[in-house]
């Protein structure tokens, strides 16, 4: 453990986002969200107008976050609806975080980021979007804005396995995934990553073995998802008709199954999530009654103290060659 301490310089058992974040800004920043009106070649008719089929962008947006209105008025609402919380906060990332936010021409994202980055309070943009929908000349873009403001790129992995993206109907591959997240990296892009655990075609091997994916991944920062089903969604209607093939993780399970994973993953990812929280009236399946993010995290974070493990105890970078 003395080692590991030592290496991060702070007392926690994994690579906290919030450190982080006080490192790069020495103030605490917040996040916004932002819809501003993009689609998703998954819905608009490119590869299907189905959708991935566990999602459902309604059950995440804040109230604030209306596409109907103006970037710039979404930000102003976003700072009123986050200022009665965090009293001392100045400064702000926009996140442009339904659908996928990179689905436009060059020209169509600048005037959207731009009128973003127009805002004083603004210091930097993150962008969510899908492995397939950037490009060399999108990145090339945003490494130019990267000079100025904190630029992130977050991408919906999901999973690490085509057998899985097909069956949600992701419309890409893995490779897809890689490529993306190389470029992204080679550019000096900050760059993130969504991944959900419980799919029903996964067993708990197959999860464990994508921290060791992940970890030989150029990725600065992950989020971590339980799955859950969301009403209105295509997999809502598959768990209604196949309930036995949908083992959700209880509440201590997932704190042990995270914990095994932390214990297998490179050490220098940031995490920035490590579960998902929808309204109660959203979520049709699995649930952990009242509980909330931060329970979550302290109860990951207790349990591993006792249990005096650390995020990458069990990561070998070289194992294949032991």
């Amino acid at each position: 453990m003395a080692d590991i301490l030592y290496t991060w310089g702070h007392n926690r058992p994994f690579n906290a986002y919030s450190n982080y974040m006080r490192k790069v800004f020495s103030e605490r920043i917040q996040k916004l969200s932002i819809d501003a009106g993009f689609t998703c070649p998954n819905r608009d008719g490119k590869l299907s107008k189905q959708g991935c089929t566990f999602c459902s962008n309604d059950a995440f947006n804040p109230s604030y976050c209306r596409r109907y209105e103006s970037i710039t008025v979404q930000i102003e609402e976003g700072i009123k609806f986050h200022s009665w919380r965090y009293k001392n906060v100045d400064k702000y990332l926009a996140y442009f975080q339904p659908y996928s936010n990179t689905y436009a021409s060059l020209d169509v994202l600048k005037a959207r980021y731009e009128e973003a980055l127009a805002h004083p309070k603004i210091v930097g943009l993150v962008i969510g979007t899908r492995p397939d929908c950037v490009d060399d000349e999108k990145l090339d873009y945003l490494a130019e804005l990267n000079e100025k403001y904190h630029i992130v790129v977050e991408y919906g992995i999901e999973s690490c396995y085509d057998a899985t993206l097909k069956w949600i109907n992701r419309g890409h591959t893995f490779a897809k995934t890689v490529k993306a997240i190389e470029e992204t990296h080679k550019r000096g892009l900050e760059t993130g990553g969504h991944l959900i655990f419980g799919f029903p075609c996964e067993s708990r091997k197959d999860m464990l073995a994508e921290a060791d994916i992940l970890s030989s991944l150029p990725i600065d920062n992950l989020k971590f998802h339980q799955l859950q089903i969301l009403d209105n969604t295509p997999m809502n209607e598959d768990y209604l008709y196949n309930k036995e093939n949908y083992k959700f993780f209880s509440f201590d399970e997932y704190v042990e199954f995270i914990i095994s994973f932390l214990e297998r993953l490179n050490p220098d990812i940031i995490i920035e999530r490590f579960a998902s929280e929808v309204p109660p009236r959203y979520n049709i399946g699995q649930s952990w009654g009242s509980i909330r993010n931060e329970q979550i995290v302290q109860k990951i974070e207790q349990k591993m103290i006792s249990m005096k493990t650390y995020q990458g105890r069990l990561y070998f970078p070289d194992k294949e060659k032991l």
